[in-house]
């Protein structure tokens, strides 16, 4: 095989490797460790959308527990208003993190090819901290409410998706490998390129084109995922979490997409060297 093929074959595999390789080392150290994942949602605790669902679910799971006859409804309100409330303390972040712990194999397997790919988040630990502040304020019988397994839906992937789950599952296994692959073949492939300058100029304009691909992809998924919802779960809340769990993807696509550009103007720029003898 002529170098000038063998390059143009390398050169392109190095960038079909880009977004491949964003995929595998963002589902292996941001979706394939706990902490990460769990410092991701963190920040949902504060968000109106994802609040809300919490305190729906709460208040429902706790009113199905309580009967006070006709002050049912009165409780209620006063129940949904004392759930909305504990949602702004510090306790509810805490338990609130303590939910996402126990969600995250959940997540594994929403994002892998083992399960419907529902990420649920089991309110147990809310629920519990609800039930001794409506006993602390005289609420009746608040003191026996068992506290179950209280699981808001807040992120489902769509059937459509479900080769996207195949794939990501084989990318969580490569890791880093894609990224170390790309810059190999892109690097090989350069040094047998006639014009090295063209080479790292095609180069990087493939790489951030194919940079940009993935953040298409990242966009349709978020779409389809959310028309793909029942009605039962909170649109707002499952797209605040798809943005949280694809945001450092995101971030990763744009800067892919801004070094390839970068890179492509300054060989572009740069005085022409001498080209590589042909063979």
């Amino acid at each position: 095989m002529p170098k000038t093929v063998l390059s143009a074959v390398l050169l392109v595999l190095a960038c079909l490797l880009v977004p491949l390789g964003a995929l595998s080392t963002w589902a292996k150290y941001e979706i394939g460790d706990r902490d990460s994942y769990v410092a991701t949602m963190a920040p949902l605790a504060s968000d109106d959308a994802v609040r809300t669902a919490v305190a729906e679910e709460v208040t429902g799971a706790v009113m199905k527990e309580i009967d006070v006859g006709p002050l049912q409804g009165a409780v209620e309100a006063f129940v949904g208003d004392a759930v909305r409330s504990f949602t702004e303390t510090a306790a509810y972040r805490t338990a609130w993190d303590a939910a996402n712990r126990a969600a995250y194999d959940a997540v594994r397997r929403a994002w892998g090819d083992d399960s419907d790919g529902a990420v649920t988040i089991d309110l147990a630990p809310i629920t519990e901290q609800i039930k001794r502040q409506l006993a602390d304020d005289g609420v009746p019988f608040a003191s026996k409410i068992p506290v179950k397994h209280t699981e808001v839906t807040v992120l489902r992937s769509s059937d459509d998706l479900g080769w996207l789950r195949r794939v990501f599952g084989v990318l969580r296994s490569a890791g880093l490998w894609l990224p170390v692959a790309a810059v190999v073949l892109a690097v090989a492939g350069v040094l047998l390129a006639a014009s090295r300058r063209r080479a790292v100029v095609a180069t990087a304009l493939g790489g951030g084109l194919a940079a940009g691909v993935l953040l298409v992809g990242v966009a349709v998924g978020r779409g389809v995922m959310l028309d793909d919802l029942p009605a039962e779960v909170s649109r707002g809340a499952a797209g605040a979490v798809y943005d949280a769990l694809t945001a450092s993807l995101w971030a990763a696509a744009w800067v892919l997409v801004g070094v390839g550009l970068v890179v492509a103007l300054g060989a572009w720029l740069s005085p022409r060297s001498r080209s590589s003898p042909r063979p």
